[in-house]
C-alpha cells in the first residue's frame, strides 16, 4: 500500500515539475513596448486556465500522498 502511494507521489511530482515549466511567464517582456503582448491573449487565457486547474489537482494529490506517507512512517 505504501509503495503505491510513493509511486503516485513520484509521478505527481514529475508531472508538477513539467506543468510548472509549461506555464507562461507573467512579465510581458519586450512585447509590451510594441503592443504585441495582447495579440494572442484569448487562446493563451484558456490554455493557462486549464494548466492552472491541472496544476492545482496534482498539487493536492502530491500533498495528500505526502501526508499519508508521513503518517505511515512516523505515526
Amino acid at each position: 500500500m505504501l509503495t503505491l502511494i510513493w509511486i503516485i507521489q513520484i509521478v505527481s511530482a514529475v508531472l508538477l515539475i513539467c506543468l510548472v515549466l509549461l506555464h507562461s511567464p507573467k512579465g510581458d517582456g519586450l512585447g509590451a513596448i510594441g503592443g504585441a503582448a495582447n495579440l494572442f491573449t484569448t487562446s493563451q487565457k484558456s490554455a493557462e486556465k486549464g494548466l492552472n486547474h491541472i496544476t492545482y489537482v496534482l498539487s493536492a494529490i502530491f500533498l495528500i500522498c505526502s501526508f499519508i506517507t508521513g503518517y505511515h512512517l512516523f505515526g
